[in-house]
């Protein structure tokens, strides 16, 4: 029984620390300067929105800028698919040194 015991302890410990890791790099990752910024104006059925995005490439940051300001002009699946297909009315992307 004591055997048991000590097994369920290592074991919390071991996931414990597990989850301090997983914590600790998501922390650092959000920490970390990204390679791009992109502004991004969307207009879709009669509403307009402006985000910005901070990516490692620009285009993950023209992409995230879209989904981005399409997911708060667009409702549903249907909608969102469509937005993102819209073309930017401003689309202003640079380098973050």
């Amino acid at each position: 029984m004591a055997h048991r015991k000590r097994r369920r302890k290592r074991s919390a410990w071991i996931v414990a620390s597990a989850l301090v890791l997983f914590m600790a790099f998501v922390v650092a990752r959000s920490f970390r300067t990204s390679g791009y910024r992109c502004s991004v104006c969307m207009d879709f059925r009669g509403e307009g929105v402006c985000r910005t995005v901070d990516a490692p490439t620009e285009q993950e940051a023209r992409s995230g800028a879209i989904t981005n300001a399409c997911a708060f002009l667009a409702s549903g699946v249907t909608d969102s698919l469509a937005c993102e297909r819209t073309t930017p009315t401003k689309t202003d992307c640079s380098a973050i040194n």
